[in-house]
């Protein structure tokens, strides 16, 4: 998708249009690949900088990825790869977490 490149190709001059940008893309991922992606890739870049960002893109995901065919490398890419050791902490303090890993996970169970 064109938005997706757009802000990988532009992210350290795009910043003032992201609001913008990911409201365009909300509207066209109805599969929420490109939205998970944007998630993976602005967390890699500076998951600081653009957190304000990423809760977007990743609820967004959450709603368009029914079949959850991207959402599912999510939790890794955002919470870390230890992130199943301080699962049960996350799902308590991170709002965003917990419904990411309810979707992951339905039934509670690692997979």
């Amino acid at each position: 998708m064109a938005i997706y490149e757009y802000i990988v190709n532009n992210v350290e001059t795009c910043r003032d249009r992201l609001d913008s940008l990911i409201l365009e893309l909300k509207q066209n991922d109805h599969t929420g690949q490109f939205l998970a992606s944007s998630a993976r890739f602005l967390a890699a870049v500076d998951k600081e900088a653009f957190g304000e960002y990423i809760p977007i893109l990743i609820e967004a995901a959450i709603e368009r990825d029914r079949e959850r065919r991207y959402i599912g490398e999510l939790l890794k890419a955002i919470w870390g790869p230890d992130y199943r050791e301080c699962a049960d902490e996350l799902r308590e303090s991170d709002d965003v977490f917990r419904r990411l890993y309810k979707r992951v996970y339905p039934t509670g169970v690692f997979g």
